[in-house]
């Protein structure tokens, strides 16, 4: 019998995940004949990744630990995700999670999105960074003068009912080993910004500021004297800047913890960190209303 302490430290095997959605991504169709045709293969979604050879590829998603709600349940716990696009697509049509607290260790459960709304999946949130004017040209240009980007992994928050995706963008010089962080990305499914910084990012995003690829000309958030349409049929109102910048710094300490939790193996602490960052965004998200 394991001790009871040692009991909670458990988590769902990263091997066994994997395996089960490359399965799953088959054998969800439980029509015959859409099951001969393949007529609805899903496969693990892909992220832009570097290959041996410092070369930027594409590559499956890695299992991501997180403490969260799962919908349907009442209390928060740990768990492990992976999503899914469907094949040859890279819109997101659904994910999987393993479940490691009490009783639901070892289970697993699907989620599906709806197949009348598209979710941008990681490769069209690259594609978007790509498509950026400003950023490909800065990239281009760095990859041109003895160094290399790389891009970091690409980070899912689920807010709500909405998905942020954030990427860090690293620079690294041909005669170091230590890449140096350059730009942090982030994006919703209607929006995009960036800053050198996740707290500059974030004013970019939700404050007002204007996306910036240096620290020196980032502004502060401000406050449009008119309403802000940011997407078709629906406006944006004016919120006090303090309050906004008040918001979009706790989200960037949020973030600095999880990322410090996690590179110690503090999963745990780390997962409660992802959680409040969550709720931080939440806040954003409403005030963007």
């Amino acid at each position: 019998m394991m001790p009871p302490g040692l009991r909670k430290h458990v988590r769902y095997p990263e091997l066994l995940l994997k395996l089960q959605a490359e399965v799953y991504g088959l054998y969800h169709m439980t029509d015959p004949e859409a099951f001969y045709n393949r007529e609805d293969l899903w496969t693990v979604a892909t992220e832009v990744g570097m290959s041996e050879g410092g070369e930027q590829t594409t590559q499956a998603m890695q299992p991501n630990f997180v403490l969260m709600k799962l919908p349907g349940e009442t209390g928060m716990e740990f768990a492990e995700i992976l999503p899914f696009t469907p094949a040859n697509r890279n819109n997101l049509i659904g994910w999987i999670a393993g479940r490691s607290d009490g009783a639901q260790y070892g289970t697993s459960v699907v989620y599906n999105f709806p197949k009348t709304k598209l979710v941008d999946g990681p490769l069209q949130i690259e594609a978007r960074i790509d498509q950026n004017a400003q950023l490909s040209g800065q990239l281009t240009l760095w990859n041109q003068q003895g160094s290399h980007v790389r891009r970091g992994a690409l980070l899912v928050i689920p807010t709500g009912r909405a998905l942020l995706y954030a990427e860090p963008i690293y620079l690294q010089a041909e005669r170091s080993p230590m890449p140096e962080l350059r730009l942090v990305v982030l994006a919703l499914q209607d929006r995009l910004a960036y800053g050198p910084t996740f707290e500059s990012a974030m004013a970019a995003l939700f404050g007002g500021a204007v996306s910036s690829l240096t620290a020196s000309s980032t502004t502060t958030a401000s406050v449009p004297a008119e309403p802000v349409r940011s997407a078709p049929g629906s406006i944006t109102s004016p919120q006090p800047a303090a309050d906004l910048n008040a918001l979009i710094a706790e989200a960037a300490k949020d973030l600095a913890e999880y990322q410090r939790l996690t590179a110690e193996g503090k999963l745990g602490e780390a997962g409660q960190k992802l959680e409040e960052l969550k709720r931080t965004l939440d806040k954003l998200n409403v005030r963007q209303r």
